[in-house]
């Protein structure tokens, strides 16, 4: 998954509607996000997971809180990304959840928005319904994402400490080597049959 393009508004620390065009960095695939504490570095991950999957790059900062302080309610918060997978672009685009206040002075809580546009003109809403073809398209789901794809800061030890056919699993997503595996249980289960046959044979001379 390569990011082209990232949008935010009233996000978090970014009030303001704020664009990241990666598209601009050149094709080395390396960047550097650099600022003080606070600055808003991390944020920008939070909004790359939280557009892709729904949930923070992170394990402690919580999705209900992601709309940004420093704006008022009618400010809508939202992430939009434009990201490139396996040579074909889609846009995707997720709304925080928020609270409203009505003239009566009635808070109604709205709940979080999504939709993705695929590259066949279809779009897909709902944002179960998104995060599940999220996971179809990269192959890995938010977990696998953020201990491989972007691993915040202190998550890298869970995937040092994750269990073997844990790691298997994930890598075998990351690389698409299922067809591989297949191959070798099918060649262990003709190694299993012809040595069988042999056995049978060998006893058949004896």
């Amino acid at each position: 998954m390569k990011p082209l393009k990232l949008t935010i508004n009233a996000f978090g620390p970014y009030a303001e509607k704020t664009e990241i065009d990666f598209s601009k960095f050149g094709d080395s695939g390396i960047y550097l996000i650099a600022g003080e504490t606070g600055a808003g570095k991390t944020t920008i991950f939070d909004a790359i997971s939280f557009a892709l999957f729904g949930e923070t790059s992170g394990s402690t900062r919580k999705t209900k809180s992601l709309k940004s302080d420093f704006t008022d309610e009618n400010n809508l918060g939202y992430v939009e990304l434009e990201f490139l997978s396996h040579g074909e672009k889609y846009h995707i685009r997720r709304e925080c959840a928020y609270k409203k206040t009505n003239r009566n002075g009635k808070i109604t809580p709205i709940s979080e928005v999504a939709e993705l546009a695929k590259p066949n003109n279809e779009t897909v809403f709902g944002t179960k319904e998104v995060s599940d073809e999220i996971t179809k398209i990269l192959g890995i789901d938010k977990n696998q994402f953020s201990q491989i794809v972007m691993i915040a800061q202190g998550e890298f030890q869970k995937l040092l400490n994750a269990k073997t056919e844990d790691r298997g699993e994930i890598f075998r997503n990351i690389f698409s080597t299922q067809n591989l595996q297949i191959f070798q249980a099918k060649l262990y289960d003709n190694f299993i049959k012809r040595k069988e046959l042999f056995e049978d044979l060998k006893n058949s001379l004896i």
